[in-house]
Formats: structure tokens, sequence, C-alpha cells
């Protein structure tokens, strides 16, 4: 097929399309405008005028003002705040018995399981913070040293009091820390 021939089938389609649409309507047909119907206005009712010899004569009130009440002395400064009294001091609590404490009872193998786990816990942990110290650190490392030591110190705490499974739980923690501490290094 030549370049003619071509151009010539797509100018009888154009034209075929041209002619179907104006004879359709479709360029000349508008869309229906929104009528607005029927309008109905509304008034409010307006009640009858009233002549003064239908209203009653309104009744005779007395108005009068309480007497004030006498003042008191008039503060040239504010009132003191209450503050609460300062907590009693360790001297005073330790005179008093020692709270009791709910421990878990654990079997003796489950307490020697849980001493050796604590203790390894512990060790680990001195020795990543000793692989940490004589570095310098940032202040997330540093952070991640005090926390590890504050659960170590809570776990020695458990370890006195024979909580096992407290002190195993914070060592494992403090383990967890000074782990963490090796890997940012």
């Amino acid at each position: 097929m030549s370049v003619r021939s071509e151009i010539s089938s797509v100018g009888l389609v154009l034209l075929c399309a041209g002619v179907a649409c104006t004879t359709s309507g479709c360029l000349t047909r508008r869309a229906p405008r929104p009528s607005i119907g029927k309008m109905v206005i509304l008034l409010p009712p307006v009640p009858p005028v009233a002549t003064a010899g239908d209203l009653p004569t309104p009744p005779e009130i007395a108005f009068g003002l309480p007497e004030s009440p006498e003042l008191g002395l008039v503060r040239s400064v504010p009132a003191r705040p209450h503050v609460a009294a300062a907590p009693a001091s360790d001297s005073v609590r330790s005179d008093r018995e020692a709270e009791p404490q709910i421990l878990p009872e654990l079997s003796s193998a489950e307490l020697d399981a849980a001493k050796a786990e604590t203790q390894q816990n512990l060790d680990t942990m001195r020795r990543n913070l000793a692989a940490a110290s004589g570095r310098s650190l940032n202040a997330s490392q540093q952070d991640l040293i005090s926390k590890a030591r504050g659960f170590a110190a809570g776990a020695h705490d458990a370890m006195r009091s024979g909580d096992w499974e407290r002190a195993k739980n914070l060592s494992k923690k403090a383990e967890v820390l000074s782990q963490e501490l090796v890997d940012s290094l």
C-alpha cells in the first residue's frame, strides 16, 4: 500500500467520524439545566396585637439588697503554703522491722541453676566492660555502661536478699547491655 492510499484512507475515516458526530447531535446537544420547580415562601404567623386593657396588672415586687457580712482582716501577704513533712530518715526505718518479701520457691536444682546463671552473666558483663575500659566512648555507650552497672548492683542486692530468680533476671539484663556495648565498639 502506498503512502497516498494510507493518507486517503485515514482522511476518509476522519471524514466519516465527523459526519457521524454532527448528524447524531453530540456537538449541539446541551446538558439539561436544573429546574428550581415550585417555590413556596413561608412567613411566620403574626400574633394579634394586644391592647392595654387585655393585659393584667403586674404584681408588686420589692427589691432589697441583703446586708453585706462584715469583712474580716485583710491580709497584705498571701497565706503560706502547707508543706508536707519530710520523709523519715534511714535511721528511723532501720528501727522498724523489715517488710516481708514474697520469694518464689525454687527446688535445689533450680536454685543451683539460677545461682550459676547469675554468676555467669555477671562474669560476662565484667569481661565486656573491661574490654570497653580505656577507650573513648560516646554518650550512648556511657549510658549503656551505667545501665549495665545499675542492673548488676540490683542483681547483687537480690542475691543478698536470697531472691535468685530476680538476681538471674537482672544479671541477664546487665549481660545483654554489656554485649550491646561491645558490639557498638
